[in-house]
């Protein structure tokens, strides 16, 4: 049996059922990255992988930058970018909310110092669905294990203006040497570790 290639999707599926019916702010990840009531984070997503975090945030409102340091990876969102502009004026709206960059997030959020930064490293596949499972074992042969997750974290903390959320499986360990998280938002597999800049900043010194 042939495998379906790898393919980035803004317009229908699964992205887009979560775009008209997910909840909108009340979600999980907009709540962990600081949306409230007349406020609308910029958030620099510094993992971008398939880009679904980042379309849900911009169908919310927020700017969105991804930075994504994968070759393919990084032309498959721009090409699915491409096709979601063109599908409709709404969809036209929602990704004139999103830039994407190609380099190494440990590299780019020093030049940018962000407000907000949401972090999603690789890890295991979670969801009962083969397309899922499919889809993040493809990626996940692109992209590795994310072996320097624990270094773009740092990077992140040290130049991150207000926010820092490590979206992480439920039950996994905190990543050793980081700081304790502020908060944390806890989902049925997915938890959101919420690193407040200014809160860190009086418990270091």
């Amino acid at each position: 049996m042939t495998e379906t290639p790898l393919t980035v999707d803004f317009v229908s599926g699964a992205v887009d059922y979560r775009r008209r019916k997910g909840g909108g702010r009340g979600q999980a990840l907009p709540r962990a990255l600081g949306f409230r009531p007349g406020i609308t984070p910029d958030i620099v997503d510094a993992t971008a992988g398939l880009g679904r975090d980042a379309f849900l945030l911009a169908t919310l409102g927020a700017k969105v930058t991804m930075l994504e340091r994968n070759d393919l990876v990084h032309d498959l969102l721009q090409e699915a970018m491409v096709r979601a502009s063109d599908t409709s004026n709404t969809h036209a709206a929602i990704i004139a909310r999103m830039t994407l960059i190609k380099g190494d997030a440990k590299d780019i959020l020093p030049e940018l110092k962000p407000e907000t930064v949401l972090i999603d490293p690789m890890h295991p596949p979670r969801g009962k669905s083969a397309l899922v499972k499919n889809e993040m074992r493809q990626l996940r042969d692109l992209v590795g294990s994310d072996t320097d997750c624990a270094e773009l974290m740092r990077v992140a903390l040290a130049t991150t203006l207000k926010r820092v959320v490590l979206k992480w499986p439920r039950r996994a360990k905190e990543i050793e040497g980081l700081i304790k998280p502020s908060h944390q938002i806890i989902g049925k597999s997915t938890r959101y570790d919420v690193f407040m800049m200014i809160q860190a900043t009086a418990d270091q010194s």
